[in-house]
């Protein structure tokens, strides 16, 4: 009889108001993550990037380029649908996997963007490079999910 692989974690939805010590954790770990964001055409636009994930706040932040796609794309869907626009980042490790689903704006306030840069200091354990086109995405989270 062949062996049998050990019983994983089942993947599950996440409390956002009382997220477990390992999902956490997990976030804290230095992982390059990815973001969706829809197209006009609304298929998926995925890219790496550096998330910094505040559970007190229920929010999620990136730094990008103020004309990057991703940035493109958020303030479209923003325009179209209302404020904030449908976004997921995600990040894995082997069986391990965390996503992080919401609406997300973005901000141009110095103030914001110097608090982002921070908490990326923090996580990835480097400055982020000086970028005068920079801006914050933030995203209000509505719903967590994984397997940690």
């Amino acid at each position: 009889m062949a062996p049998t692989a050990p019983t994983a974690p089942p993947s599950r939805t996440i409390d956002l108001s009382d997220p477990p010590e390992s999902y956490l954790s997990f976030w804290r770990e230095r992982r390059v993550c990815t973001l969706t964001t829809l197209r006009p055409d609304g298929t998926p636009h995925v890219v790496p990037v550096g998330v910094t994930y505040d559970p007190e706040a229920r929010v999620a932040r990136i730094l990008a380029r103020r004309t990057s796609r991703k940035v493109v794309h958020i303030l479209a869907a923003a325009e179209a649908e209302g404020p904030g626009a449908r976004v997921a980042v995600c990040q894995f490790e082997g069986r391990r996997w965390a996503t992080l689903e919401g609406l997300a704006e973005i901000r141009t306030d110095p103030a914001e963007i110097a608090e982002a840069e921070r908490r990326y200091e923090e996580r990835y354990e480097r400055r982020p490079s000086p970028n005068p086109d920079r801006v914050l995405i933030e995203i209000r989270l509505t719903k967590a999910l994984g397997k940690t």
